[in-house]
């Protein structure tokens, strides 16, 4: 039997199955090693990464929280929220309280409707205006000026938004008007001639067009059927508001108020630098003469009242020489850069008095009126409120030598019914600005 010789110097080795498998461990031993080290270089790159993006998150998490513990409101569910160039507006409360000039502590108080003035007679469009750069420094020039009609207009929107939400038939116009009159004051941050009322709340009813206020114990109350007009007036640095709205519970009325609301908004659009004021009224006439309601049963045609205008305001002055017919055949006085139912033209606001005063009385009643007042009108509530008393002679001796100009109340026909919308708007060199325009009219 011949058996197979190895070769010299080879030693043989057995090599079962388990000797195969531990060296293929062996080498998949190696090869699990080095990708591990691979792996954990990945991942330990991957981990500082993910570390990195978490402290970032905590940093940024932390600094929204700093902001929002910062901007946080304590005002109602209804309360707003606005920030601007790393300052933060207060939100306003329900009911309103918080002055109108810590809402905007930057003093960047909203603008109103700014509008193009219309296009010349002979069709040339005003739009250069804007464009100009001699207009618009003009405009830059006023700065400070506009941001007191803004802030006053801004606070003439809160109130009579505040006003539409509670007034309603059977309360006593003295509770509407010092209601209203206690919001205005505390919107506007009353201070003495420096900011406060313009004029005393106006709540005239059906045939009463204007000028109507209640003196204490007057028992008026407001009803369903009646047509009232609320017209009040706030102002900063003497910068009047004067604007007006209807309040109606019966749409009976609906059609009325429609066609003086439209009579209103043309002729604020034909408002204009150089535009005529007997061209405005015209216009004013022919919208309002265009609508009829029907009341109980009867047609009428809307018609405005002839000697009712509207006027251009003075600094301090409510009002202050111009006057804008709501009816043809007015006067050919141009405007200017003014304002039409509001005025950048403005007067002074001290009086100048050469009067002897027959009555002791009157000239303390006269200091009065100057300290609190100066040119501004008021009323005998306001008088009652500064703790005047016995003071009705004195004020009709103001009043008969003319050194104070009583405003009655202007009445027409009894059974009749007058509806009333007023705005204010800024001639400005650029633009026209419906400053005490708001979501409401």
């Amino acid at each position: 039997m011949a058996e197979v010789q190895p070769p010299r110097g080879v030693q043989l080795q057995l090599l079962n199955g388990d000797d195969l498998n531990e060296d293929r461990e062996d080498a998949d031993a190696g090869k699990k090693r080095r990708r591990r080290k691979k792996r954990s270089k990945n991942s330990s790159a991957g981990e500082r990464l993910f570390e990195c993006l978490i402290e970032s998150l905590k940093k940024t998490k932390r600094r929204i929280h700093s902001f929002y513990s910062h901007t946080q409101c304590s005002a109602s569910k209804h309360a707003q929220l606005d920030t601007f160039e790393g300052t933060h507006a207060q939100g306003q409360t329900d009911p309103p309280s918080v002055p109108i000039c810590e809402l905007y502590p930057n003093g960047d108080f909203p603008k109103g409707e700014e509008c193009e003035y219309p296009p010349s007679k002979d069709g040339r469009s005003a739009a250069w205006r804007t464009s100009s750069e001699e207009k618009r420094a003009l405009d830059r020039a006023n700065e400070e000026m506009w941001s007191d009609f803004r802030q006053a207009a801004e606070a003439h929107r809160q109130v009579r938004s505040y006003v539409r939400s509670w007034i309603k038939p059977g309360m006593t116009m003295i509770e509407i008007c010092e209601k209203l009159e206690d919001c205005s004051r505390r919107l506007i941050k009353e201070n003495g001639l420096h900011a406060g009322l313009a004029f005393p709340t106006g709540c005239s009813i059906n045939h009463c067009a204007a000028h109507y206020t209640p003196n204490a114990g007057d028992p008026t109350v407001l009803r369903f059927d009646d047509v009232c007009k609320i017209d009040f007036g706030t102002h900063i640095n003497g910068r009047i508001i004067d604007c007006a709205f209807t309040v109606t519970f019966n749409s009976k009325y609906d059609r009325l108020l429609e066609a003086v609301r439209d009579a209103t908004n043309t002729g604020i659009r034909c408002a204009g630098i150089d535009v005529r004021l007997c061209d405005v009224g015209e216009t004013i006439q022919e919208v309002m003469e265009s609508y009829e309601v029907e009341i109980d049963g009867k047609t009428y045609q809307v018609k405005p009242i002839r000697n009712l205008n509207g006027h251009s305001i003075g600094q301090y002055r409510i009002h202050s020489g111009k006057t804008v017919p709501i009816v043809k055949g007015g006067e050919a006085t141009k405007m200017e850069v003014c304002t039409h139912i509001g005025s950048a033209q403005f007067g002074q606001r001290c009086l100048v008095l050469l009067f002897d005063l027959e009555l002791p009385r009157a000239k303390h009643l006269l200091n009065v009126i100057n300290e609190n007042f100066g040119t501004l009108a008021f009323c005998r509530r306001w008088l009652d409120r500064l703790g005047e008393s016995k003071y009705l002679m004195a004020l009709k001796n103001l009043c008969d030598l003319g050194i104070i100009d009583p405003y009655p109340p202007l009445c027409d026909i009894k059974g009749s019914y007058t509806a009333q919308y007023e705005h204010t708007i800024l001639l400005r060199p650029t633009c026209k600005e419906v400053v005490s325009r708001g979501d409401d009219y």
